[in-house]
Parts: C-alpha cells; sequence; structure tokens
C-alpha cells in the first residue's frame, strides 16, 4: 500500500484529488464518458481491473457508467457529504476514490456505476 506522498508523484494533480481526496471531475469533461472501445478499465493508481467494456453504458449523466463491476474488486462505502446518502465505490485494492453506485442503472443488474475518468486507465482487447 502506497501513501498519498507516492501518489502525488504518480498522478497529476486532478486525478489525485479525485483518487485519493474524494473529489469529482466536471461532468462530460472525461475522456472515458463518451469512449466506446472494447477492453478494461483498470485503477489508475494500482491497475486494478474493475470494468470490462461490456458493462459500460451511456446514461447521460456526464460521466463513465457501468452496469457492473468486475466481482469482488470494488469497495462500497455509505457517504453521507454533500448533505445527503449516497454508496461511493472504491478500489477495493488500493481505496482509490472511483465515484458511486446508484440504483437506477439497466438491466440486468439495475445498478449505475458513476465512476470519474480520472480513476480510469483503459486496456483494450
Amino acid at each position: 500500500m502506497k501513501n498519498n506522498d507516492d501518489y502525488k508523484n504518480k498522478l497529476s494533480e486532478d486525478a489525485f484529488k479525485v483518487c485519493r481526496l474524494a473529489a469529482t471531475e466536471q461532468p462530460f469533461s472525461g475522456i472515458y464518458n463518451d469512449h466506446w472501445q472494447q477492453g478494461t478499465y483498470y485503477c489508475v493508481c494500482c491497475e486494478q481491473s474493475l470494468f470490462t467494456s461490456e458493462s459500460k453504458f451511456d446514461a447521460g449523466c456526464g460521466w463513465p457508467s457501468f452496469f457492473a463491476n468486475i466481482a469482488s474488486q470494488v469497495a462500497f462505502i455509505t457517504d453521507y457529504s454533500h448533505g445527503m446518502q449516497r454508496v461511493e465505490i472504491q478500489c477495493q485494492n488500493c481505496q482509490s476514490h472511483l465515484g458511486h453506485v446508484f440504483d437506477d442503472g439497466p438491466k440486468p443488474t439495475g445498478k449505475r456505476y458513476c465512476v470519474n475518468s480520472l480513476s480510469l486507465n483503459f486496456q483494450p482487447k
């Protein structure tokens, strides 16, 4: 496990704010929002596989959205920030902030994993 100083050296300033300080990138600004190439999305901090292109869909919310994660790769944390209750999603391996999950996604899961592009790397098939 790295400390935040290690991540400051590895990540851009904006990616550090998102991944290690739980900030949110501006909607429709991320490189993976309108990205439809086949492959796998990985944690930018530790390279743990998180999502596949097969579960990506266009939610119209301004962030990359997935209806499923790769089993056991994402942790779920209750988040009471901003005066509401949500479920934060983090990389199970390094606790990097990814975004939030909501119950308004498509079948088969009904979930919408709303993810910051800055928290991801992509590897094509």
